[in-house]
């Protein structure tokens, strides 16, 4: 027979107690927002994302939108619409004139209560947009054990039908485009491996995204450096996406005045007219499928965004290219 020691019998546990936001949060846009702004951890890990956030109260017309920021995993924009209080009408509204301001693949609307009706509004939502849209309704709580310091409670009330629009897109490619998929995302661990060996400080993420292309941030809303496979090979560039096209044109002609002057090799200029950005880009020959030349292009794409961004800088770094 086995005896098993219980010791002094059951352990003493604390009381789980839940908190008035305000106690927390005094001021939603001023505490709330900004606390938010600093743990993005936080809301990406809820929501399954590489999250950084890179802005509060973001212009968008006349309005202020709380935050807006990108999954570094996919280079897809997240905005964010917050309040401390049961989800209205008017911050529904919004909602969505953000998000056709800014043209995001991931909404989210945080609130301490949704109402039913608001919930099914994000459902409808997801039920009629495409695969590239996707809304989320978060409900924010603070909770504490005796007199520890309080925590944030947040729960997903809100997703899209992540399996529908998967079964969708795969309907819609095949199986060798499922195999480069894979192989994108293999690859571009790869490269983010050798960008976290080499300390370059240009991202946090270490997972790969499963598309051609993987975007570093810049730290400026509208400005993302990217690293691509394309028709013409392997791309390093800049690349401008604010959604104002001419915020976009003013900065690709400042940033080709400066790069034409200290870079010192060729690059291409291309402000895609009538489309959403604008690049200025390096290429050279090379396919994903060439995996035993991976290791070379991992090489080549540090080296390329190393010298475009020395060359950014020389010429008074990404501030600069802000027009008055």
């Amino acid at each position: 027979m086995t005896f098993v020691d219980v010791g002094e019998g059951p352990p003493t546990l604390g009381k789980l107690e839940l908190l008035d936001v305000r106690q927390v949060w005094k001021h939603e846009a001023h505490i709330f927002t900004p606390w938010l702004l600093a743990n993005a951890d936080v809301l990406g890990e809820l929501l399954g994302m590489d999250l950084v956030l890179s802005s509060a109260e973001h212009p968008v017309g006349g309005f202020s939108l709380d935050l807006i920021g990108v999954d570094e995993a996919t280079n897809e924009t997240v905005i964010i619409e917050n309040q401390l209080t049961r989800t209205d009408h008017g911050h529904l509204g919004q909602l969505l004139t953000y998000a056709g301001g800014t043209d995001p693949v991931n909404v989210v609307w945080i609130a301490t209560e949704f109402r039913e009706e608001h919930r099914a509004a994000l459902d409808w939502l997801n039920a009629r947009t495409d695969e590239s849209t996707r809304f989320f309704g978060i409900e924010i709580s603070a909770v504490r054990i005796g007199e520890s310091a309080p925590a944030p409670l947040m729960r997903l009330v809100v997703q899209p039908n992540d399996w529908g629009k998967k079964v969708k897109a795969i309907t819609k490619g095949d199986t060798t485009a499922s195999d480069r998929a894979m192989a994108y995302q293999e690859f571009w661990t790869r490269f983010l491996q050798a960008v976290q060996d080499r300390k370059l400080g240009w991202t946090t993420s270490t997972k790969g995204s499963p598309q051609n292309w993987q975007s570093l941030p810049a730290g400026m809303n509208g400005i993302s450096y990217t690293c691509t496979f394309g028709r013409s090979g392997l791309s390093s560039e800049i690349f401008f996406q604010d959604p104002d096209p001419a915020v976009n044109d003013a900065r690709f002609a400042a940033a080709r005045a400066k790069l034409e002057a200290t870079f010192g090799d060729v690059l291409s200029y291309e402000p895609l007219q009538g489309r959403k950005g604008c690049r200025i880009a390096q290429y050279r020959e090379g396919d994903i499928g060439n995996s035993d030349e991976w290791t070379e292009y991992v090489t080549w794409f540090i080296d390329a965004q190393t010298r475009l961004r020395a060359a950014i800088t020389d010429g008074g770094g990404l501030a600069s290219l802000i027009s008055p």
